[in-house]
């Protein structure tokens, strides 16, 4: 399995094993802003029996060199599409290869034709819900490609014990689901952070966590250009003592929550998978960019105000089992298909070469600035000097090129984080 950020490793680990139970799982990571640290990979809680970091140009030299049956590719779009060709290139004709299954991580709110047209050509595509299945399937239609790589499966994180109502052992707990990018602006992200606020003064018999998923100087998926940490340093007056920042096991933070707050974080359908009262938020309207307008018809839209009057959602069951969230424990069998399916390409003597949508005569102005940005040139062959290094190379060469390449990662961070702002800013001038 390959990922490039926490959230896709945890994905990735875990739709291994949903649809290969007992196998063993390489764990692969792509190396990239976004290579997730130790920290966030045990917080992740999901363990594989070997992992090393690799480039592009690696992965797809160890996939042709190791016998491996399921490659699952959890990535960003763009890299799906380059390993699709490089995979391609380093296969061959060779009638034996393994059987490639790729997805998404949570919600699809944006960019759904151009993620799903760079995910064509893996031999599965997971589909989390009925509703994407026939999204998903709807979109390569439209564009001409086949369609029967998309399989419905669920969420494969989705789990836990149900909500059974506040406990009389601790506080009424409120975690306020944070997100990376979403609201991007700084402004936005302080207002927000100012009502969890609120909310716990007006509260005080109430416990209130802003839940982050990362500390200061990593990435995830997204980037953070306005961390809540330092949000919360510059609270006037500070954040009060029922509300605090936290970190940590999703599910282990559900497991004492009686109130899920949100903009348009996938906790929330992990929330409403246990039946935990879920609010997603409209302060800052209901639009696009903040994705929350995914959950239109859902019943939880709800702003801070209704939640500081005592408001709780009611979702829509509908809407919810369309959304491959299902409190009524039908979840056992969501992934039977995909399990199914792999199974049956895994067995089957020879599999037909990889064929993306997405080639040198579909998209000429399109694709090969796409696999460059990987490594690869438009035959998907490493382009010079982006190859697997040798075996043989020193440990002297290995060290020079790994210290290089975390002083790359520190500084690009830096620029994200501290310098980028700064311009902007001065800019507005």
């Amino acid at each position: 399995m390959l990922a490039d950020s926490d959230t896709r490793w945890k994905w990735g680990a875990l739709t291994a094993h949903r649809i290969a139970p007992g196998g063993r799982l390489d764990g692969f990571l792509l190396r990239g802003r976004a290579t997730p640290t130790v920290r966030q990979l045990a917080e992740v809680g999901v363990r594989a029996d070997a992992l090393r970091e690799v480039t592009g140009a690696e992965f797809t030299a160890a996939a042709g060199r190791d016998r491996y049956d399921v490659l699952v590719l959890s990535c960003v779009g763009g890299a799906v599409q380059a390993l699709l060709h490089g995979l391609a290139h380093a296969w061959g004709p060779a009638p034996a290869r393994p059987v490639v299954v790729t997805g998404y991580v949570g919600v699809v709110y944006e960019k759904l034709a151009d993620g799903l047209l760079l995910r064509h050509g893996a031999d599965v595509v997971l589909a989390n819900s009925r509703h994407d299945a026939e999204r998903f399937r709807a979109v390569y239609a439209g564009a001409g490609a086949p369609a029967h790589s998309v399989t419905e499966c669920a969420l494969p994180f989705l789990g836990g014990e149900p909500y059974s109502g506040p406990s009389q052992g601790r506080p009424y707990t409120v975690v306020f689901a944070a997100q990376p990018s979403v609201p991007d602006g700084r402004a936005d992200r302080a207002y927000l952070l100012e009502r969890a606020a609120r909310h716990a003064r007006l509260h005080p018999g109430r416990q209130v966590l802003i839940k982050l998923r990362s500390k200061p100087g990593e990435h995830t998926t997204h980037i953070e250009e306005h961390p809540y940490q330092k949000l919360a340093a510059r609270l006037p007056g500070g954040l009060p003592a029922n509300c605090r920042l936290v970190y940590g096991h999703m599910g282990e933070v559900l497991d004492t929550t009686d109130l899920l707050v949100t903009v348009s974080s996938t906790a929330a359908l992990e929330s409403l998978h246990r039946a935990i009262p879920t609010a997603v938020l409209t302060d800052l309207g209901v639009r696009e960019p903040l994705g929350n307008h995914h959950f239109l018809g859902s019943g939880c839209l709800v702003s801070w105000d209704e939640l500081d009057a005592g408001r709780l959602p009611e979702p829509d069951t509908g809407w919810t089992a369309r959304q491959g969230v299902a409190p009524d424990g039908s979840y056992a069998h969501a992934f039977d298909a995909a399990r199914e399916r792999v199974a049956d390409l895994a067995a089957r003597p020879a599999l037909p070469p990889l064929a993306p949508y997405y080639t040198a005569r579909t998209a000429p102005g399109y694709l090969p600035a796409v696999l460059a940005r990987y490594g690869f040139d438009p035959q998907g062959r490493p382009l010079p000097g982006r190859a697997a290094p040798g075996r043989q190379e020193s440990a002297l060469r290995r060290a020079t090129r790994e210290a290089l390449r975390d002083a790359a990662r520190g500084a690009y961070r830096h620029g994200v984080q501290r310098v980028a702002p700064v311009i902007r800013r001065l800019g507005e001038l």
